[in-house]
């Protein structure tokens, strides 16, 4: 089992960056693909981005190409998500996931299939 709690959320403006983090308990996270999604109400969860165990792949939604960068430190069983040039529409729930290692090679790694673990969330609110 692995536990997965999410920090760095808040409000900004337009134009701002936020770093989001993901701190896993119960089981080392190198043996994880792990991945960010993110949802609001009334829609289905959605892929932002995902990191295979050793940040040799990374995967990221058309919508936030250029813009979001995912990272993990193993050692310290966390996982980052740095936004930067937020819009209004990245306003959601951002959610950590973590899945098995197959998730990162299988195509499943923007599925939300592809994962067994979930965090519970952060509320990122991007509005002027």
């Amino acid at each position: 089992q692995v536990q997965l709690v999410e920090s760095g959320g808040g409000f900004l403006q337009p134009g701002g960056s936020l770093r989001l983090s993901c701190a896993a308990s119960g089981r080392s996270i190198d043996s994880y693909t792990m991945g960010w999604f993110r949802q609001t109400p009334g829609k289905e969860r959605e892929f932002v981005a995902s990191i295979s165990w050793g940040s040799s792949s990374r995967f990221f939604a058309d919508s936030v190409k250029g813009r979001f960068r995912i990272s993990r430190d193993n050692p310290r069983n966390t996982l980052y998500l740095q936004m930067d040039s937020l819009k209004p529409e990245d306003t959601a729930v951002y959610i950590c996931a973590a899945g098995p290692l197959r998730t990162a090679r299988s195509g499943t790694y923007n599925l939300t299939e592809g994962y067994d673990y979930w965090g519970h969330g952060t509320q990122v609110t991007v509005s002027s």
